[in-house]
């Protein structure tokens, strides 16, 4: 069966030495490169590689933070010249961690292990990755398509239900993200993220009132003019923030 690889690492000559250890191994290919972290991000959601060989320290992403918002917990050996986030990989047996240099023996073992552990999670990337609210997220890149970008939370005006997507409304653009609205609630900070609706979740720094309709229901105002239906259920939770 083969396999496909990501090589992720903003130095050409760490990647090609990757690529050069691969060439022992016939039953992996490689399915693209990135030498930054949006791009890693963006290569993982794409094309889903079996295998990741992840760089910690790279441009507009850390390895580590591309792992927080692609989701991604298996198939993934760390490669790089920083030993502070190696030394507590290790500890909690997380991942393979490929310390730079490494040579052909070193590498051949972190892959046996992976093609072990193969589409098992890896615990201990959770621990690795400290559990926090979200404050960015990666989503589609509305103006370029088949692009990603990364979004800051604070940004988001409010969030829409769309089927099996969401999508973030932010400055007068529309973002998707192919993910549940309970899942994503249940990473935004409460204090500042309120689910009013099945279907919305509002930032309350972009509400600028609560009206009251005909039928005696309420509905959010939003800065940007949008108004949002408020349940019964929704209501009593903005009247506990507010």
């Amino acid at each position: 069966m083969t396999l496909q690889a990501l090589i992720a690492d903003d130095e050409p000559l760490a990647r090609r030495l990757v690529r050069e250890f691969l060439k022992a191994h016939a039953d992996i290919t490689i399915a693209a490169e990135a030498e930054n972290g949006l791009d890693a991000a963006r290569a993982l959601t794409e094309l889903k590689p079996d295998l990741v060989f992840l760089d910690i320290q790279m441009p507009r992403l850390t390895g580590l933070e591309v792992l927080e918002l692609t989701g991604r917990r298996d198939g993934v050996i760390f490669t790089t010249a920083h030993d502070q986030h190696a030394m507590r990989a290790f500890e909690l047996h997380a991942v393979d961690y490929l310390l730079k240099p490494f040579d052909q023996a070193r590498f051949d073992a972190a892959l046996d292990r992976a093609r072990r552990l193969r589409g098992q999670p890896q615990p201990g990337l959770e621990a690795l990755i400290a559990p926090q609210l979200l404050a960015r997220v990666l989503v589609r890149d509305s103006e370029h398509e088949g692009g990603m970008q990364v979004l800051a939370v604070e940004a988001i005006d409010y969030i829409e239900a769309q089927a099996d997507n969401v999508a973030f409304h932010s400055a007068g653009l529309d973002h998707l993200k192919a993910q549940r609205i309970s899942e994503l609630e249940a990473q935004l900070d409460p204090g500042r993220f309120v689910r009013v609706h099945r279907s919305f979740i509002i930032n309350l720094a972009a509400l600028q009132g609560l009206e009251k309709t005909d039928s005696d229901a309420h509905v959010a105002r939003m800065r940007n003019g949008k108004r949002i239906p408020v349940s019964r259920s929704g209501y009593d939770k903005l009247r506990a923030v507010l």
